[in-house]
């Protein structure tokens, strides 16, 4: 199946859009204001060693501190400790002390309130392959699954790399079909670029930033294209300037498929991309059959939730919810890339008491899956009809890139009534009347919470105004919420 990549790109924003058969599949969107930091080298500062947790925050000069595991420091994995025998691993408090400098690499961004995780593992990655500075074997990506490929592959990177010099390699899929000559220039370019890194490691001060990956655009020239991709439209006639210079410098076959997009209508417009960002940000997702899904993401696990709704389109109602599932198998699928949702994820399937039909709908949702570049597992169905799965957290999802939590309801997505609002305006006015001699108590609040204080709720006001002995006032507030209010002594 063919594919398009869009790229639109504004001073401020980066996005892009991998499109199957002209359907949106995937989105990544890079601000500048907050560019992801996985893959960057800081010089860091130790801040803080907790011997209790193993393990250390270090300032590189983010917003909070990041964190470093014992099972991350290269000298441990490299003693074959990795983290997991306890009783060999040389304790964190005799390794790293406060003020310390490092040389550490990011290798998961901050996620809500979670500091960067770091490693000193440190890696550089090419179109080709994973340059590893501190390593001396020659590995192969797990996507290539030909063991005589994966050894040939192995035997021609070894010829290029001199016997006596240190480092080692990750074989990247798309090296399977790269000549001597390309293997040959990614080597030497990511050593050019580690000799870079340690003479800056050297001179610059804690918190200094040695090396950042490349930006999105770059990086989905690098990742992305297969000889799937027919096309690779960009909107911006500078930035499509950039990247063919980039190419022809390091991925030539990439050239033929660039193209700078010149239309009237913005290039997401005319692919129905903004429609598609904007329904990612909704929970509910129709399908074509009249059925829907319920999307609900928390801090812990991320819910689906399959309804037949309108559909009764099968021979009779087994058939009906075994044709929705289906269907829903592949939109969950979708809907997973789409807005790049990551952690522990649970999907309710309409109860199927057929297991050949649970049998064939989780073998349709494990092969909608398959098409993920993000790694996952998937469970069969529990006890409670219930499918799980896990997927690598990479980066922010969707909704946490563009939206920010609701400051009517906090994040709640709901909020108080206007009766339960004036319930609790009462109880207040009874406690202060109780604590201060105040003359008269005034009461500021939304619109609907006083317009009910004025009809429905009037008798309410009046009884508690006779049993206080003080007159209670009312005052509209227009930029208060439904649950804001105060009372103010007079």
């Amino acid at each position: 199946m063919s594919e398009d990549i869009l790229i639109n790109i504004t001073p401020q924003e980066t996005r892009v859009a991998i499109m199957l058969q002209g359907a949106v599949q995937e989105l990544h969107i890079e601000r500048s204001a907050s560019r992801g930091l996985v893959g960057n080298i800081y010089v860091g500062r130790v801040v803080r060693v907790l011997p209790g947790m193993q393990s250390a925050f270090i300032d590189v000069g983010l917003e909070r501190a990041a964190f470093l595991h014992i099972a991350d420091i290269w000298e441990q994995r490299q003693n074959g400790h990795g983290g997991q025998n306890t009783g060999n691993v040389t304790p964190i408090e005799k390794v790293l002390h406060e003020g310390q400098s490092v040389v550490v690499q990011v290798v998961k961004d901050p996620i809500g309130s979670k500091g960067a995780r770091l490693s000193t593992q440190l890696s550089i990655a090419g179109r080709l392959l994973v340059y590893l500075p501190q390593e001396s074997h020659i590995g192969v990506s797990q996507k290539i699954e030909n063991e005589a490929e994966r050894e040939a592959l192995r035997e021609r990177v070894h010829q290029l790399v001199p016997a006596d010099e240190k480092g080692g390699f990750i074989i990247r899929t798309l090296a399977e079909t790269a000549t001597e000559e390309e293997l040959a220039s990614d080597i030497e370019y990511l050593k050019k670029l580690w000799r870079d890194i340690q003479e800056r490691s050297t001179t610059m001060p804690p918190t200094t930033l040695l090396y950042q990956d490349l930006n999105l655009a770059q990086r989905v020239l690098r990742d992305f294209v297969s000889d799937a991709v027919q096309r690779i439209a960009v909107d911006s006639r500078e930035n499509f300037q950039k990247l063919t210079a980039f190419a022809g410098t390091y991925m030539s076959k990439v050239l033929p498929k660039l193209e700078h997009y010149t239309g009237e209508r913005p290039l997401f417009d005319l692919y129905g991309v903004e429609d598609e960002i904007e329904k990612a940000l909704g929970r509910r997702v129709n399908l074509k059959s009249g059925g829907y899904l319920v999307v609900d993401q928390t801090e812990a696990l991320t819910t689906f939730d399959v309804n037949t709704g309108g559909f009764v389109g099968g021979r009779n109602f087994d058939d009906t919810i075994f044709k929705t599932n289906l269907e829903a198998a592949h939109a969950i699928a979708r809907q997973l890339r789409l807005r790049n949702l990551g952690g522990i994820i649970i999907v309710d399937f309409i109860d199927m008491e057929n297991a050949e039909h649970r049998a064939a709908v989780l073998a349709e949702f494990t092969k909608a899956l398959s098409y993920d570049r993000t790694r996952m597992t998937v469970n069969g169905f529990t006890a409670l009809g219930l499918v799980e799965m896990t997927r690598k957290r990479t980066r922010e999802s969707l909704a946490h890139v563009l939206c920010e939590t609701c400051p009517v309801c906090n994040g709640r997505g709901e909020h108080k009534t206007a009766r339960t609002v004036c319930y609790e305006i009462l109880r207040e006015l009874l406690r202060e009347a109780r604590q201060f001699n105040a003359r008269e108590f005034r009461v500021l609040a939304s619109q609907s919470v006083i317009d009910l204080f004025l009809e429905e709720e009037s008798q309410s006001l009046a009884m508690l105004e006779d049993f206080i002995a003080k007159p209670i006032s009312l005052q509209v507030e227009s930029s208060y919420t439904q649950e804001q209010f105060d009372i103010v002594l007079l």
